[in-house]
């Protein structure tokens, strides 16, 4: 069995971006991924700006304030956010306001807490700003021809804003990936459809198509496939024609009725089988023929238990279609936080504990880790990442992965 940090390793090498691109509106590319660099063809803000109301001045013009003077300006213009200023005359002062632009010849912006407006008109500063001061210059934020949004960068909302503040349009994205998934196992039912003795009810499809989607992947759910050899080689024909990715769930151990694995070996090859991790050691990778093209679709095969299934997506699918997609930084944040529970004995494999925050900041392990107990991953908060023989004492410290890491 391999380590998870080898598997994961194996996949992500072998992943390459998809090379297909797409122009889309930037209102519309929320989560996609940038197929090149977002580079600013100006600066931002375009031009010197008051971040405060207040009274545009020059310095010089106060000078006599510092002396505990009561210097006092006529105002000689007014300018609101998205109008053109007028070059302040010496001698005077300019009514500003937030955004606005500064004129030119002013180097300060009074506060108008600061100031003090009289019956006839003039304002009085009771004291000399610094130069520069409330002030945001050109280009504070965004100097033109600079690189804002690098290729492989998964957009999100604030991104968006950041594309739109240097007047991008439209953006050049990642064509999403498309994923062929099936299901095999002769006891599956769909909700609605009524249980015989000895059947279940397919949750796996409806976890794995939601994550699927909010990884913006361009699902064809294939069904459930009879536990037959020839009916899972033609569905892996069948999907390997225009997907990316073939993702099955079930049959890939090797029970007399798992035929995944010998269907790929048939189709293709598996080039990884069985990871040292629990839940979830039934993983397979490889590929898949597309007919006599030469090329292949990426193939892996995840265990029919429903938190092996989950797991399993979270750590290595996921990554793995990032990855597909262009993304660079597929590893997901990892948090030091305080056991408050005892686990006696360790596990021999690499164990993803389900475990949940509680109000002491602490956490709390849930009673129950077997790969069928679905509850376990609502209940949760997350995935304690525990190496293999190790046992966990009250108060230690472990590496917590949320699954809000885990689903973005």
């Amino acid at each position: 069995m391999l380590a998870t940090a080898e598997a994961l390793n194996r996949l992500l090498d072998a992943a390459r971006r998809v090379d297909a691109r797409e122009r889309v509106d930037t209102l519309d590319a929320l989560d996609r991924v940038l197929a090149a660099d977002v580079t600013s063809p100006l600066d931002v803000p375009p031009m010197h700006t008051s971040s405060m109301d207040g009274y545009a001045v020059r310095v010089a013009d106060l000078a006599g304030a510092s002396e505990g003077a009561n210097v006092a300006l006529p105002v000689s213009q007014r300018i609101p956010a998205g109008h053109a200023a007028e070059p302040l005359a010496a001698g005077t002062a300019a009514r500003i306001f937030t955004g606005a632009t500064v004129p030119p010849g002013a180097d300060a912006v009074v506060m108008q807490e600061m100031a003090q407006v009289s019956d006839d008109g003039r304002v009085a500063f009771a004291q000399t700003p610094a130069a520069g001061e409330w002030i945001t210059r050109q280009g504070a934020d965004i100097r033109r021809d600079s690189v804002i949004l690098p290729a492989g960068t998964r957009l999100t909302p604030q991104a968006l804003g950041l594309a739109a503040s240097v007047g991008c349009a439209q953006l050049d994205v990642v064509r999403p990936v498309r994923v062929a998934i099936f299901f095999t196992g002769d006891e599956l039912r769909m909700p609605g459809e009524p249980l015989e003795p000895g059947a279940i009810y397919n949750s796996n499809r409806f976890t794995l198509r939601a994550l699927l989607a909010k990884l913006g992947c361009e699902v064809t759910d294939l069904g459930i496939v009879p536990d037959r050899l020839d009916a899972t080689r033609e569905t892996l024909r069948r999907a390997a024609t225009d997907h990316d990715l073939i993702l099955t769930c079930g049959g890939v151990s090797v029970g007399e009725e798992d035929h995944v694995k010998p269907a790929v070996e048939a189709e293709g090859r598996i080039s990884m089988w069985q990871i040292a991790m629990k839940p979830g050691k039934p993983l397979a990778f490889g590929a898949v023929r597309r007919g006599d093209s030469g090329s292949e679709a990426y193939f892996i095969g995840l265990p029919g238990n429903p938190v092996s299934s989950f797991c399993t997506f979270l750590l290595f699918v996921r990554p793995f279609l990032l990855r597909l997609a262009g993304v660079k930084n597929v590893a997901p944040r990892v948090f030091s936080m305080r056991a408050d529970f005892s686990q006696k004995k360790g596990d021999r494999r690499n164990e993803f504990l389900r475990a949940r925050v509680n109000e002491s900041g602490g956490l709390d392990l849930f009673e129950n880790q077997s790969s069928a107990v679905l509850t376990s991953t609502v209940w949760g908060d997350g995935l304690i990442d525990n190496p293999p023989n190790h046992a966990i004492s009250t108060g230690e410290i472990v590496r917590l992965i949320p699954f809000s890491e885990l689903m973005r």
